[in-house]
């Protein structure tokens, strides 16, 4: 309910999400839980959390090297459901968990989503796990209460994407551009044009993802949808200073509380790109 309600919140207020994505563990686990709460309060709606796995096919190099870096320090799916289960006594944002089958299978599927839920995850994306073999995964996830996300891309033809919005909980996660995360120059003109498409078939919230890195561009695409995902250009913060927490925290909460006034309208005309 947590999803729901904060989305029919920012409706209410003329606003659009804004989704930022840290890797759980990186620089390390206090950190992170730090991270969180102050994204929280300079204006991230909700905050996905990666959990590292060692070949997280969907991501680009920022990302990948800051899940490697989580995983030499320690961090596993145990210890990610504890660290959820501190922050949620200190906060109610929406948490999604990003993560890839291969640990969920290791895990148990049933007792990943019971703990998940437990720990207070609203939320689930599983890259790698097609629509045709996640039924089980859906089944288990809707028994606790989590909502199963599903991600679409602009390759996605019409059938793939009527079939997905039939099953689709939470919001949808739209693919801005083929290919992997990270920091781009420019939104694809695609992504308006796939956004558009998938919203024939669903009123769930679309959520636009992979390769916005700057106020100006969640400007641009909070313009033609429901949430605006932002990873890469925050996890390079976590690489660059993570040897510096109070630092990192500082940069990192003016960053957000940058894109928020994006996703609000709020960014200045004068400083935009291509707008």
């Amino acid at each position: 309910m947590r999803l729901e309600n904060t989305f029919e919140r920012l409706r209410n207020l003329g606003e659009k999400a804004l989704i930022t994505f840290i890797t759980a563990g990186d620089p390390d686990m206090d950190t992170t839980e730090k991270l969180v709460l102050e994204m929280e309060k300079k204006g991230a709606d909700i905050i996905e959390l990666g959990m590292p796995f060692s070949d997280p096919l969907a991501d680009g190099p920022i990302i990948q090297k800051s899940s490697q870096r989580a995983l030499e320090r320690g961090m596993n799916t145990s210890l990610f459901f504890e660290m959820v289960s501190r922050l949620r006594r200190k906060t109610q944002v929406p948490l999604v968990v990003l993560t890839y089958y291969n640990p969920v299978f290791s895990y148990g599927e049933e007792k990943f989503i019971r703990d998940a839920a437990r720990a207070g995850i609203d939320g689930l994306v599983i890259p790698d796990l097609p629509l045709e073999e996640s039924r089980l995964m859906q089944s288990l996830a809707l028994q606790q209460g989590v909502d199963l996300i599903y991600l679409l891309t602009p390759t996605s033809t019409e059938e793939r994407i009527r079939l997905t919005a039939e099953r689709a909980q939470g919001f949808i996660y739209c693919v801005a551009l083929t290919g992997v995360t990270g920091v781009r120059e420019n939104i694809s003109l695609k992504a308006e044009e796939m956004v558009n498409r998938i919203r024939k078939f669903t009123s769930l919230p679309l959520a636009l993802g992979f390769g916005i890195s700057t106020p100006q561009q969640a400007e641009s695409a909070a313009a033609f949808c429901d949430g605006v995902i932002v990873g890469s250009g925050i996890v390079r913060m976590v690489e660059q200073l993570g040897e510096s927490p109070e630092d990192l925290l500082k940069e990192v909460g003016n960053f957000v509380s940058s894109l928020k006034e994006g996703t609000r309208g709020q960014f200045p005309r004068s400083v935009r790109k291509g707008g």
